[in-house]
């Protein structure tokens, strides 16, 4: 008589050996083993998508202030390219041990104007960012052709943050991913704003 192949649920109770001659404690063992390698694959998993970071310094006040907690979604720019607007987590490009946050402002193959009264022109067009702390331009005034990777970042706090006007654009390689948004201290929850509609004149 031809034998069916049966399955149990697991944790079910069935008897001291099944038939396939395995003890309960091999069982829990094996049941242990697998939970524990799911939990780091999805660690992992998870790890290769969003990161936390913490804020340290003013460079992007009003919008994160120093030592909140943000998440990075790092997937974002396999599907789609970084835009104007977007803030970003990147490698500084002079030393790239240590991770800045900043607001992309110019793109590939744009041209990016900062005069000594800190007005930012992209394209010849000019930017009213309601985003900004101030306009204040502690560099001197520059124009920057961007080469076709290379995206021109500036901190909101413009008085006081080192960025593309100090050191020059981002390479797109050293993008680590777009800050989400906020999530510590829990009061302060919330969605970050890439105020695309700033950047709606600039062609795209």
């Amino acid at each position: 008589m031809a034998r069916e192949t049966v399955v149990h649920r697991q944790g079910e109770d069935y008897a001291y050996e099944d038939e396939q001659g395995e003890q309960r404690g091999a069982r829990l063992l094996r049941e242990v083993l697998e939970v524990g390698i799911l939990t780091l694959m999805l660690f992992i998993v998870v790890h290769l998508l969003v990161q936390n970071y913490r804020v340290d310094g003013p460079s992007m006040t009003p919008t994160l202030i120093n030592q909140e907690y943000i998440l990075v979604d790092k997937a974002q720019y396999i599907f789609q390219r970084p835009q104007r607007g977007d803030i970003i987590v990147f490698a500084f490009p002079k030393d790239t041990s240590q991770d800045f946050v900043k607001r992309i402002i110019g793109l590939p193959g744009d041209t990016v104007r900062v005069d000594a009264n800190g007005q930012v022109t992209v394209d010849g067009v000019a930017i009213n960012e309601p985003y900004v702390n101030d306009l204040t331009n502690p560099y001197p005034p520059n124009t920057w052709v961007l080469k076709s990777d290379q995206y021109f970042v500036l901190g909101d706090n413009r008085g006081d943050s080192s960025d593309s006007r100090d050191w020059g654009p981002v390479p797109r390689n050293d993008i680590i991913g777009k800050a989400a948004l906020v999530y510590w201290p829990f009061n302060d929850l919330r969605l970050l704003n890439d105020y695309s509609t700033v950047y709606a004149h600039v062609h795209k």
